[in-house]
């Protein structure tokens, strides 16, 4: 029996967060693929790099996460990597955004005189899941802005305070939240297919 393409992704992104040091989740199977693919509809159901917290939550909220598994689910940002063109306005203009490390404002700036660059989220240890995103946000080093905002809104500091100190704690609310998301949006029988093909829908394949 084929594999609908958001088992791969999802169980792809677990194997990856447990190779690299993170924790194992379930991934339910029984999705289906959807009969649809299209890039504007993505806009205002994910975050963006300049996000703020309620913009983040209002997103969160209308699939049924607290603030706290929003957080959580944030502290994926601990491996990844993200273009300058997504952070270059804390680095440019009249000065660097006050907020940023000055030191890493600086290297972050001779890194993006090239905008097609990229930098890691994590720029103390990028290869490792670990809760290191989390106490990099208190030291000036969260790369966007809107990973900064967690650490400024009076809301959500509390659980980037609790995720620095306790990464067993990261790890668990993590998993969980994980698991969760895997149940977002699951498409009934009319909704949805088990591709043939991870690129196309089968309707078009011949």
């Amino acid at each position: 029996m084929a594999t609908p393409t958001t088992h791969i992704l999802a169980q792809s992104t677990r194997d990856l967060v447990t190779i690299v040091g993170g924790p194992f989740y379930e991934v339910k199977l029984g999705r289906k693929d959807g009969f649809e693919s299209k890039a504007h509809k993505v806009r205002g159901n994910i975050p963006t790099a300049n996000h703020t917290v309620h913009d983040m939550m209002s997103i969160f909220k209308k699939n049924g996460f607290s603030l706290k598994e929003m957080v959580a689910l944030s502290g994926g940002h601990t491996v990844g990597f993200a273009h300058c063109l997504e952070f270059s306005n804390r680095l440019f203009g009249p000065r660097a955004d006050p907020e940023l490390n000055s030191q890493y404002a600086d290297r972050l700036k001779d890194l993006c005189k090239n905008h097609t660059m990229a930098a890691f989220l994590d720029p103390i240890t990028p290869g490792k899941f670990d809760n290191m995103y989390f106490k990099n946000l208190k030291r000036g080093l969260g790369l966007l802005a809107s990973d900064h905002a967690l650490f400024k809104d009076n809301g959500t500091r509390p659980f980037v305070d609790l995720y620095a100190d306790n990464q067993t704690a990261f790890f668990e609310d993590f998993a969980r939240a994980m698991e969760k998301l895997g149940m977002v949006g699951v498409k009934g029988d009319k909704d949805g297919e088990v591709r043939r093909r991870c690129d196309h829908f089968n309707k078009l394949n011949v």
